[in-house]
Formats: C-alpha cells, sequence, structure tokens
C-alpha cells in the first residue's frame, strides 16, 4: 500500500504531497449542483464581480474535500479505517478558478487504541496552498489508522 500504517508516522512529521489539482470553473458549478449549493458568489459572475473578491471563488467544501483528497496517495490510501472527525477548518484565502491547490500534511499527535490493537488514532492538519504558495485552507482532522499487519507465524 502506499499509504502510510500507524506505526510509520511520528508526531511533528511533515509529508508534502507530490500531486496538485487545477480547478476549473466546471469543478466548482459541477459540485455546487451536486450539492444543491446556490450561493451566487460560486455562480453567479455578475453577482461576484460586486463583492470584495471581484469574480466567483471555489466553494470551500470543494476545497476542503480536494485538499483531503490530494493528501491519500502519500498518507492513508488502504491504511485507514475512518475518518473520525474533522476540526478547525479555515479558509484564509479563496481558492479562484484556474488556481492549482497543493498540500502538505503534518502529524500532530498519535495515540494507540485501547479497545482494539491492529489500529491507532492520529491527529493531523492540512494545509492547503494555491500556485504562488498563499495558504487557502487549513484543517486538522482525526483519523483511525491499522497498525502495519504482523506476519503469520509458519
Amino acid at each position: 500500500m502506499p499509504g502510510k500504517y500507524f506505526d510509520d508516522l511520528e508526531v511533528g512529521a511533515k509529508i508534502r504531497h507530490t500531486t496538485g489539482r487545477t480547478v476549473s470553473e466546471m469543478d466548482n458549478v459541477l459540485f455546487c449542483a451536486l450539492t444543491m449549493n446556490t450561493q451566487p458568489l460560486h455562480l453567479n459572475e455578475d453577482f461576484a464581480r460586486h463583492t470584495q473578491f471581484g469574480r466567483r471563488i471555489v466553494n470551500g467544501v470543494f476545497t476542503l474535500g480536494l485538499a483531503v483528497g490530494l493528501s491519500v496517495p502519500e498518507l492513508t490510501e488502504g491504511t485507514i479505517v475512518a475518518n473520525l472527525s474533522y476540526e478547525r477548518v479555515l479558509h484564509p484565502h479563496p481558492l479562484f478558478h484556474g488556481d492549482t491547490l497543493y498540500v502538505e500534511s503534518e502529524v500532530l499527535e498519535k495515540r494507540e487504541s485501547r479497545s482494539k490493537p491492529d489500529r491507532g488514532t492520529v491527529r493531523l492538519r492540512h494545509v492547503g496552498r494555491n500556485q504562488e504558495g498563499v495558504t487557502v485552507i487549513e484543517v486538522e482532522r482525526t483519523v483511525l489508522f491499522l497498525k502495519k499487519p504482523t506476519p503469520a507465524m509458519p
């Protein structure tokens, strides 16, 4: 598995995820349609032109999902049981159509499960930046990771 197991993660470790993703107008409009979000700041260029942003911004929930998704290949692919929570979601700067999102993750804390010896809980911070290095999202989440499988004895 490309993902990391509980045993692989150390508090303070930072993982710079290699994949970046450019967000298109279609991504934003389709996400808004699928989630029935009619916010004109995301969908109406004329409306958005008259806001402090001067143009439409990408839906923040899409930005959150994309930031977490970009972390999967190097962090959680095939090695987690479940996401337990998302905390402290911040959007310090908007993401715009045509921006590329890059993500870095940090291990904030970890503890072994008290009831399941084959897993442990890890709290992560994901920071998403645009192509200019401007932070557009920060989120902390708690994840239930699997421990490395122990080899079967012959």
